[in-house]
C-alpha cells in the first residue's frame, strides 16, 4: 500500500513532524505523528549529545593516554568498567520509574506520576546513602592495587582513591537521576540530552584544567565525572523548579504500594542490568585479570573507536517510552508498524558507520593514540560484526522492555549473558584480546537473537486479537 506512495511525499510527510509545536493528541493520527515528533527531537538531540562526546573523547583519550601512561590509563577504564557493573545498585528503580511514567503517560493521569515519582526519589536517596556508609566502612580492608593489578608506585597510590571518587560520583547521581527518567517517560529525551552536552563539556574543561595543573588520576576522575554530574544537578532544579514543578518529590506523596510496583518491575529491570553489565561490560576486568591492565588500554581505544557506529541506538532508544505510551493507549498496529521500521533503519546505519571503521580502523588508531595500542584485525573485526548484533539488540529491547514481555526476556536474556561471560575467560585465555567481543558476539547470537523476534511478535499478535475479540464483543 504504501509503496505506491511517491518518495518526495515521504520525504515531505516524515519531515513535517520535525517542529517545536505539539501535535494534537486528541485523535489517533495527531497522537502517532506526536510520538515520532518527540522520537525525532530525541533522537537528534541524541546525536548532538553523542557528537559532542566522541569530540571530547577524541580530545581527551591521547591527552590522557599520554599523560597518564598504558598502565594508570587501563586502571582509569577497568575502575569505569567497575562503577558500571556497580550500576545495579538502584535494584533497578530508574527503569521501573521511566516504565511508570510512559503508563501515566498513556493514562492521562498526574497523580499517578507523583506518586511514583515521589516513591522512586526516596528510595533511591536511602540506596544512595547506604551505598557510601557501605563503601567507606569496607575501603580501607580492601586491596585496591591488587584488585586493578598494577605495580608501579603511583598506580598503587591512586588506586583506592580514584575508585573513592567514583563510588561518590554513582551515588550522588542516583536520585539525581530522577529528573532524566522523568524527561525519558514523558519522550522529552531530547531536553536530558542537551544537558548532558553541557555535562561532556564541563567534563572535557575540567580534565583540560586538571592536566594543566599536573593533578593526579583522583582528580582527572573528579573532573570527568563532576562536569555530567554538576549538568545533572542543573537538569534536576529545571524540571523540579520550573517544568514540571508539581512533580516535585513530596514525602506525602509517598506510597507504599507505588513503591512496590515501580520495586517488582525493576527488579526485572536489576536482573536485566546485572546480566548486561556481566556480558557486556566486564571485557576490562577479564582483560587485566588474564593479560594486563596495559592490554585493558587496546581494547578499551579500540571500545571508543566503534562506539562512532553506536549512533543508531540512540536513534532509537527514544523508541522505549514510545512504546510504552503506544501499548498503554493498545495502539498495537503503530508498535508493530514502528518496530520494522526501526529494525531497517537501524541494520543501514550500523552497516554505514562499520564497514569504513573495520577497514580503516587501524590506520585512525595509529593516528589517533599512536602505534603502540594499534589492535589486532581480530579485535576490529569482531567489533564491526558486534556493530549489526547491537542494532537488533537496541531495537527488540526497546519493544520488549515494557510491560509484561519485559519479565520474559529476562530469562534468555540471562542465558545470553552468562554464556558470554563464560566464554569471555575461556576465549581471552586462548584467542588474546579479542576474545572477549567475540565471545560477546556468540553468546547473544546464539541465545538472543531467536527468541526475542517470537515474544516480540508473539505478544503483538496477542495483543491485537484480544483487542479485536473486546470490539466485536462491545
Amino acid at each position: 500500500m504504501d509503496i505506491t506512495v511517491p518518495m518526495w511525499a515521504k520525504i515531505r510527510r516524515a519531515s513535517s513532524i520535525i517542529r517545536f509545536k505539539p501535535f494534537d493528541c486528541s485523535t489517533p493520527e495527531g497522537r502517532s505523528q506526536e510520538r515520532y515528533r518527540r522520537m525525532v527531537l530525541t533522537s537528534l538531540a541524541s546525536a548532538v549529545a553523542r557528537g559532542i562526546a566522541i569530540l571530547t573523547s577524541l580530545v581527551s583519550v591521547p591527552l590522557t593516554l599520554k599523560y597518564l601512561g598504558t598502565e594508570r590509563y587501563g586502571m582509569w577504564m577497568t575502575a569505569s568498567s567497575v562503577i558500571v557493573l556497580l550500576g545495579f545498585a538502584d535494584m533497578g528503580m530508574g527503569n521501573g520509574l521511566l516504565n511508570a511514567i510512559s503508563e501515566a503517560d498513556g493514562k492521562d493521569d498526574r497523580n499517578m506520576a507523583l506518586m511514583y515519582v515521589s516513591s522512586a526519589f526516596f528510595i533511591l536517596l536511602g540506596i544512595a546513602t547506604l551505598i557510601l556508609c557501605l563503601f567507606f566502612t569496607a575501603y580501607f580492608f580492601i586491596p585496591w592495587p591488587r584488585i586493578f593489578n598494577v605495580v608501579s608506585e603511583k598506580a598503587i597510590r591512586e588506586a583506592g582513591p580514584s575508585m573513592a571518587v567514583f563510588v561518590v560520583s554513582l551515588a550522588i547521581n542516583m536520585p539525581l537521576g530522577v529528573a532524566q527518567r522523568i524527561q525519558m517517560g514523558y519522550q522529552e529525551g531530547y531536553k536530558t540530552h542537551l544537558w548532558s552536552v553541557a555535562g561532556s563539556l564541563l567534563g572535557l574543561g575540567g580534565v583540560l584544567l586538571a592536566i594543566s595543573l599536573k593533578a593526579g588520576l583522583p582528580w582527572l576522575v573528579l573532573a570527568m565525572s563532576g562536569g555530567p554530574s554538576f549538568a545533572m544537578l542543573l537538569n534536576w532544579f529545571e524540571i523540579f523548579c520550573r517544568s514540571r514543578d508539581w512533580l516535585f518529590p513530596r514525602w506525602a506523596a509517598f506510597d507504599w504500594s507505588a513503591s512496590r510496583n515501580v520495586a517488582n518491575t525493576g527488579m526485572f529491570f536489576l536482573v536485566l542490568q546485572v546480566m548486561s553489565l556481566l556480558g557486556n561490560y566486564s571485557d576490562n576486568l577479564v582483560i587485566a585479570q588474564i593479560l594486563s591492565a596495559s592490554a585493558v588500554s587496546v581494547y578499551a581505544v579500540t571500545q571508543k573507536l566503534f562506539t562512532v557506529t553506536m549512533i543508531a541506538q540512540y536513534f532509537i532508544a527514544p523508541l522505549w517510552p514510545a512504546f510504552g505510551e503506544a501499548l498503554a493507549r493498545r495502539d498495537y498496529e503503530w508498535a508493530g508498524i514502528t518496530l520494522n521500521r526501526a529494525l531497517k533503519l537501524s541494520f543501514i546505519a550500523g552497516f554505514a558507520t562499520a564497514l569504513p571503521l573495520f577497514i580503516f580502523g587501524k590506520q585512525l588508531i595509529s593516528s589517533w593514540v599512536g602505534p603502540e595500542v594499534v589492535p589486532p584485525t581480530s579485535l576490529t573485526a569482531g567489533f564491526a560484526v558486534f556493530v549489526f548484533l547491537s542494532c537488533y539488540l537496541g531495537v527488540m529491547s526497546t519493544f520488549l522492555n515494557n510491560g509484561e514481555t519485559v519479565k520474559h526476556q529476562v530469562i534468555f536474556f540471562s542465558a545470553a549473558s552468562l554464556s558470554a561471560l563464560i566464554l569471555k575467560v575461556v576465549l581471552t585465555a586462548k584467542w588474546g584480546i579479542a576474545g572477549p567481543i567475540w565471545a560477546t558476539i556468540c553468546g547473544y547470537g546464539l541465545f538472543y537473537v531467536i527468541p526475542a523476534a517470537r515474544l516480540a511478535y508473539g505478544s503483538l499478535r496477542v495483543k491485537k486479537n484480544i483487542k479485536e475479540l473486546q470490539i466485536i464483543a462491545d
